[in-house]
């Protein structure tokens, strides 16, 4: 298994599935997922709750809104029913290029 795009605390199982609902989140300004583009910042799963700890590319953001319902959808979608979800967007640290992967810099022509 590859290692996570960001930092995760949870059991594993929990682990690879959320981490496959984060990567059918796509940012529509750029056409790539939230992990290619290095929004999530965190994941931490305790007994009851996940809390994801999500940044946007620029506090301006137009579709910040849609991609906090789309990440919160996609994770009730593959969590168990009693389980809720905590989207956290933060702004600390700034997002920077560096957090994309390679391939979203690849497909940016960096």
């Amino acid at each position: 298994m590859t290692a996570s795009p960001y930092p995760y605390e949870g059991p594993q199982a929990l682990g690879q599935a959320i981490e496959a609902a984060l990567r059918r989140v796509v940012d529509p300004e750029v056409a790539m997922t939230i992990l290619d583009v290095g929004l999530i910042y965190g994941v931490t799963v305790s007994d009851d709750r996940v809390h994801v700890l999500l940044t946007m590319t620029s506090a301006a953001c137009p579709v910040a809104d849609v991609i906090v319902d789309d990440v919160a959808d996609e994770l009730l979608s593959v969590l168990p029913s009693e389980m809720e979800v905590d989207v956290e967007l933060v702004w600390e640290p700034a997002w920077s290029t560096e957090r994309m992967s390679a391939r979203a810099k690849l497909f940016m022509g960096w």
